[in-house]
Parts: structure tokens; C-alpha cells; sequence
């Protein structure tokens, strides 16, 4: 993991200087600024971007400037330049900014960047306009050019570096919700739902990754080809990110009915033991890029245990907890690919087969 993180970083570094040379060197041999600061400066602001958001942030960068320009000469043509009127000009240029994207972020900073400059050099140097707008469009385009067609990631190996940590999180916490529920250890099934609740920054950085390949496999035509692999994890991560959010509630609901002292049969931490088996299954299977034959196995296993669960007449949060550990199953299915109405009968019967296995006679 931490050889992918340093490729990746070492990558963007790379991207970041090859994009300030090109776009100096075109900005100064082909386009005859004299002084091309600008150009590697966006070139470098596209690279930057966090991956996922560089075309986004491309033309806000060309929209701040255009605005920046458009504020700033308006504004020194009407009160002129001077301390007091860079003031006067910077505060209405980031006003009108904020104003019409509702939040900070590129524009803002290029429309009170640029709006700096014509107050402050447009007394000294005449025409900045021209030669600004042309560095930010240079230096973007520049930026967009090496990380589509020169250098671009590899979009598995941004997924593969965040996949991870949501994996080990939820697994490890599932077995710690399992344990408290088995040894009715109160203080281990808060310990296990704050746990579950606390993956969010690895849950946003996954979701960024995907973000950040779908950028490469739409932009980067030398890899096109991994269109179909990146399409297996959005839909994974789609259902992956729903199971942890089924965990959480799985852990509160464990927790409350470890602290309310209710009977718990021992199919029920099974059934928990067996979700979290399904998630490091499906774990090997991802990065093995191998059929999820086992996941499923393990899901509906634990869709059994919850109905073996069941059929003991359990008391009113025990039973909230085996129908969360049906749910959470059934979107685990759904990681693996299954429709939603597959998963759902396939845990269905299941449930209904650990059911009969207590209860004979049930139908």
C-alpha cells in the first residue's frame, strides 16, 4: 500500500513538472510571452486539482479569470488604481465571485487573483488582458494534456490504494460487533458501532478514487481499455458503501439489545461472524479480480443464521438484528453483481431454509 501511495504521489509530482515546462515553453517560444508566469501556474493548478475534479477545475480556473478580468477593468476604469481602489476592487471582485458559485474554491481564488493584478500592474503595464487569459487557457489545456495523453495514472491502481481501508474497517468491526454480542459486552458493541461510524474519511477517499478513475478511463485514451473493469467497481462500490452503512445500524441495533439484556441465541453473533467473512472474501476476490462465488457463500450463510436466529421466537431487538444482518447480506449480493431482486430472494430462502431447520413446520 504504501509503494502504490508513492508511485502515485511520485506520478503527480512528475505530471505537475513536466506541465509547468511545457507550458512555459510554449507560452514563450510558440505564443511570445516574454513572461509566461501564468501559464505554468494553471498548468500546475489542473495538476493539483485532486484527481477526479482536474476537468472541472480546468474551467473554473478559465471562468475565474475571464471574471477577474472582467471585474477588475470595469472597476479601474471607473475609480482608477491605488491602495484604497485595490481594496475597493478585490472586495467586490470576490463579493460578485462568491456570490455566483455559493462557496470558495477556484474561481473565487482566480477572479481575486486576477482582479489583484489589473489593480495593481494595469498602471504600470499595458494589456495584461490578453497575455493572462492566454497563460490560463495555455497552461490548463497543457495541464489536461499530460494527464490524458502523456502520463496518466492507472486508474485500477488509485482504486486498488483506497479499497483497502474500507475492507479491513468494516470486516474488523463486524467481527468486534460479532464478539460483543457473544460474550453481551456492552462497552465492546459501543466500541464496535463508534468503530463503524468512524469510516467515513475512508469511505470519501474511496469515493474520490472512483471519481478519479472515471476521470482517467473517460479522458486518457490509453486507458480506454479499462472501462469495464472501472464500471465492476462503481457498481461494487455503489453496494459496498451501502453495507457499511447496513453495519452501522447492524452494530446500534447489537448494541442496544446487548445493553437491554435480551436472549440472544448463538446463531445470531454466527450470522454476524458470517457477514464479516463476506466482506473479506469479497476483499480476495476484488483483488484477485476472481468470481464471487465465496462472498455469496458467506452471505447466505449468514441470511441462514439470521433465520435460524428467528425461528427461536426472539424478544424485539434481537429480531431488529437478525432482519439488519438479512439486509446487509442482500446488499452484499448485490456488490457481487446479483440484480436486487436476486439477492433478495436468494436471502429470502435462505432465511426461510435456517428457519425450517428450528422449526419444522414452518412454511
Amino acid at each position: 500500500m504504501r509503494l502504490r501511495q508513492l508511485e502515485i504521489i511520485g506520478l503527480i509530482a512528475v505530471q505537475a513538472g513536466l506541465a509547468a515546462a511545457l507550458s512555459w515553453w510554449l507560452a514563450f517560444n510558440l505564443l511570445g510571452n516574454p513572461n509566461p508566469v501564468f501559464a505554468p501556474t494553471a498548468a500546475v493548478g489542473t495538476i493539483a486539482a485532486a484527481i477526479g475534479q482536474r476537468t472541472r477545475r480546468t474551467f473554473e480556473l478559465l471562468f475565474g479569470v475571464g471574471l477577474g478580468i472582467a471585474i477588475g477593468d470595469g472597476l479601474v476604469l471607473l475609480i482608477g488604481t491605488g491602495p484604497w481602489q485595490t481594496g475597493i476592487i478585490v472586495t467586490l471582485a470576490i463579493g460578485v465571485a462568491l456570490g455566483l458559485t455559493g462557496r470558495g474554491g477556484t474561481v473565487v481564488s482566480q477572479v481575486g487573483g486576477t482582479a489583484v493584478l489589473i489593480a495593481t500592474l494595469s498602471s504600470t503595464q499595458q494589456n495584461l488582458e490578453l497575455p493572462r487569459i492566454v497563460d490560463a487557457v495555455t497552461g490548463s489545456l497543457v495541464g489536461l494534456l499530460v494527464v490524458a495523453l502523456l502520463l496518466p495514472l492507472h486508474p485500477m491502481r488509485v482504486l486498488r490504494r483506497a479499497v483497502p481501508p474500507v475492507f479491513d474497517a468494516l470486516a474488523r468491526n463486524l467481527h468486534e460487533t460479532e464478539a460483543a454480542i457473544r460474550t453481551r459486552n456492552s462497552d465492546r458493541a459501543v466500541e464496535a458501532m463508534d468503530g463503524l461510524r468512524a469510516m467515513g474519511p475512508d469511505v470519501e477517499r474511496l469515493r474520490e478514487a472512483l471519481s478519479g478513475a472515471e476521470e482517467v478511463v473517460t479522458v486518457a485514451p490509453a486507458r480506454w481499455h479499462w472501462r469495464r473493469h472501472y464500471q465492476r467497481y462503481e457498481r461494487g462500490v455503489a453496494y459496498l458503501t451501502r453495507v457499511v452503512a447496513d453495519s452501522q445500524n447492524l452494530a446500534r441495533r447489537s448494541a442496544t439489545m446487548v445493553q437491554y439484556d435480551e436472549k440472544i441465541p448463538g446463531d445470531l453473533p454466527d450470522a454476524v461472524a458470517a457477514l464479516a467473512d463476506a466482506v473479506r472474501q469479497l476483499q480476495r476476490e476484488v483483488r484477485s479480480d476472481r468470481d464471487h462465488d465465496g462472498t455469496r457463500r458467506h452471505a447466505l450463510r449468514a441470511a441462514a443464521g439470521a433465520g435460524r436466529a428467528t425461528g427461536r421466537e426472539l424478544p424485539s431487538f434481537a429480531t431488529s438484528v437478525a432482519t439488519q444482518v438479512r439486509v446487509t447480506a442482500s446488499d452484499l449480493l448485490r456488490a457481487t453483481g446479483c440484480s436486487v431482486d436476486e439477492a433478495n430472494q436468494q436471502v429470502r430462502d435462505a432465511a426461510r431454509g435456517g428457519e425450517r431447520g428450528v422449526r419444522p413446520h414452518f412454511s
